[in-house]
């Protein structure tokens, strides 16, 4: 029975011995990671257009100021149907109402203020797929002051409605050049690519074409321009053999 125990004990010693040392091993040999950034880009022209535009009409007299601006805003609607723009498409938001004053003095001092009348305003806002139809009619909206109607424009903002797959197709872009990276940094390291282990998305852009506009952590997004370009990097970690 002694003999037994000894022996158990002494096959004991042994697997352990042998676990500690492949333990040892694989401290002292850790598996080789590479960890690599790749791009994706992609240019594109806007398919949505939204534009927007302002009228005024000014009265001492409230319900003549109203009267004026209801007037303009007609003449508004009928300059843009006749121009080609759907009125669906044909946005007229809330009016707003500014009491205007002046400030009075007397020797220098501040004493009150002076009313000079009701400003009333009212925007207007289309949008279309019609990018161009719309463009137009935004550079020729000032012939609405030779119809007696104080317009001011906003410069348009430009869309993309295939947005969602557009960030599909650059994501697959932006791995495949972060795999053909790893696998060139693997060779030249004397190894081959292993598996993949995480793969992380980095921040999505869009700025205008041919731009020098700044990126941003929180991801920019330019409306501005017509013509943009959307990026986006993808954080890959391979074992390398």
């Amino acid at each position: 029975m002694k003999h037994l125990n000894a022996i158990i004990f002494g096959v004991a010693i042994i697997i352990a011995a042998n676990f500690l040392g492949s333990a040892y091993v694989k401290r002292s040999n850790p598996a080789r990671v590479i960890s690599i950034t790749g791009l994706g880009n992609e240019n594109f022209t806007s398919d949505l257009i939204v534009w927007e535009g302002r009228f005024i009409a000014f009265n001492t007299v409230l319900k003549t100021a109203f009267e004026q601006l209801n007037n303009d805003k007609e003449i508004v609607r009928d300059y843009l149907v006749s121009k080609g723009i759907s009125p669906d498409n044909i946005i007229f938001n809330s009016v707003q109402t500014i009491e205007q004053r002046d400030n009075k003095y007397e020797n220098g001092n501040f004493v009150g203020t002076i009313f000079r009348g009701y400003e009333l305003s009212q925007s207007v806002q289309i949008e279309s797929s019609d990018v161009a139809l719309v463009e137009k009619v935004s550079r020729e909206i000032t012939e609405l002051l030779n119809k007696g109607v104080q317009f001011n424009s906003s410069p348009p903002r430009y869309y993309y409605t295939k947005l969602s797959d557009l960030k599909i197709k650059m994501i697959s872009k932006a791995t495949e050049d972060a795999r053909i990276r790893a696998e060139k940094i693997a060779e030249n390291s004397g190894g081959t690519l292993g598996d993949l282990i995480t793969a992380r998305m980095g921040v999505f852009q869009i700025t205008g074409q041919n731009s020098d506009e700044a990126y941003s952590w929180g991801g920019a997004y330019n409306t501005a321009a017509k013509k943009k370009t959307a990026s986006i990097t993808m954080r890959l970690e391979y074992k390398v053999q």
